[in-house]
């Protein structure tokens, strides 16, 4: 069954949350993993980057973007969560000084639909343990051979990520591998300390602005990031913060929670947002949002395709001509794999809904803003795609992985 999603909806639990489900699960504990960087020599604060010109369109007066492309390495945020999970329990068995080995024998599974496997392949070879990555049909082969690089064993299975992780979860329990997963639910909650790890990344953020939000928007797949910055924006700023959740219209699993009041799989087609196409929220993190955030909003498709030339255009580098040609193709590889065809719309975009919305809560041109994740998975497998000749100069993976916006008074997060 698909939940059909709604461009826009308050959430009803704020607050108190929602009946049974514990808010406290998702740390705010930033000290644990950044006392654990500090001994990764690759670990390093990544910058929020100018863009003045995306200000000026939206009629704000700054922006910035926080650049998580050189993110460790793997140009991501996701470096942050399992590699530190990992991190974590090395730390809990090394002796002495040789971490190489401190985790020898171990095997970590998981399923992936982007950066999560790169962040487990490293870990785990980095501390001497070996990666199985389950991937579904659709992920592209550039990508599980990024993976391979990094001497993890890909497997494809499934036509979606949660069949792809129950093809992981039956090999971790026939082979008695522990499984190394972003989401959680009653048997497995490794996704906690993921979470945890991405505090890194919402922490540095917030140390870098002068004034506090007052809007933030987070994108969600499963909800792990979403929740860990939601909850330390709320354990920083109090009810300041307007904070909404951005799903694709075709995933929107925590939208479908929050509505039926408990973890249910949305259903939906596959959506072209490949690193947020997942069809079931984090229990924790439902948890965690359920008190947290203010409302839930979808993109479809077509939008975020229009909103990536948008950005492209408006962007710190200036605009990128051969961007909606490569666009256009990654479009067409998609409907080859998937055989569906592309939603085309000629109206109003979701920049305009948006707008719109953020009005209703608040906002208005004169508002300082500071944009939060905004579309940084939504486009994760665009720029997997197509990074190696045509977004070069850009980020790997994840070009916009976090917008912040400033103004004089008051200050916000979009």
């Amino acid at each position: 069954m698909t939940t059909e999603a709604d461009f826009y909806i308050a959430n009803p639990w704020r607050g108190a949350g929602m009946p049974g489900f514990d808010p406290s699960g998702v740390s705010v504990n930033v000290d644990a993993p950044l006392a654990l960087l500090k001994l990764c020599p690759a670990a390093k604060v990544t910058p929020l980057v100018a863009c003045p010109a995306l200000a000026k369109s939206l009629d704000i007066a700054d922006l910035h973007i926080k650049d998580e492309s050189q993110r460790m390495n793997l140009g991501s945020f996701k470096a942050l969560g399992a590699a530190y999970a990992i991190a974590k329990q090395a730390a809990a068995k090394q002796h002495g000084d040789d971490w190489a080995h401190a985790l020898s024998g171990e095997v970590f599974v998981t399923s992936s639909a982007g950066n999560h496997g790169l962040s487990v392949a490293a870990g785990a070879k980095l501390f001497g343990a070996k990666a199985v990555i389950y991937l579904s049909v659709h992920v592209p082969e550039d990508f599980a051979n990024r993976l391979r690089d990094y001497g993890a064993e890909v497997v494809i299975a499934g036509n979606s990520y949660e069949e792809s992780m129950d093809a992981a979860i039956a090999r971790a329990k026939t082979e008695g591998w522990q499984i190394m997963s972003d989401t959680t639910w009653p048997e497995c909650y490794t996704g906690v300390d993921i979470m945890e790890g991405y505090l890194v990344m919402a922490s540095e953020a917030f140390d870098a602005m002068e004034q506090t939000p007052t809007h933030i928007f987070l994108q969600a797949g499963v909800g792990g990031l979403a929740a860990a910055v939601a909850a330390l924006a709320r354990d920083r700023y109090g009810d300041a913060p307007h904070i909404t959740v951005v799903e694709p219209d075709e995933a929107p699993a925590l939208q479908a929670a929050i509505k039926a009041g408990k973890v249910v799989p949305s259903g939906g087609d596959v959506s072209i947002m490949g690193r947020l196409d997942c069809k079931e929220a984090s229990e924790v993190a439902l948890a965690g949002l359920a008190a947290h955030a203010d409302a839930f909003m979808t993109l479809n498709d077509a939008d975020c395709k229009r909103l990536i030339a948008d950005l492209s255009a408006e962007g710190p580098d200036g605009p990128d001509e051969n961007l909606n040609e490569t666009i256009d193709e990654f479009i067409e590889e998609q409907q080859k794999d998937t055989g569906e065809e592309a939603q085309e719309e000629t109206l109003n975009g979701a920049a305009v809904r948006a707008w719109e919305v953020l009005q209703d809560t608040g906002i208005e041109e004169s508002s300082d803003e500071l944009a939060a994740e905004p579309i940084n998975e939504a486009v994760g497998n665009f720029y997997d795609s197509s990074r190696a000749d045509q977004v070069a100069a850009q980020s790997e993976d994840n070009h916009f992985d976090e917008q912040t916006v400033s103004q004089q008074e008051p200050s916000s997060i979009a």
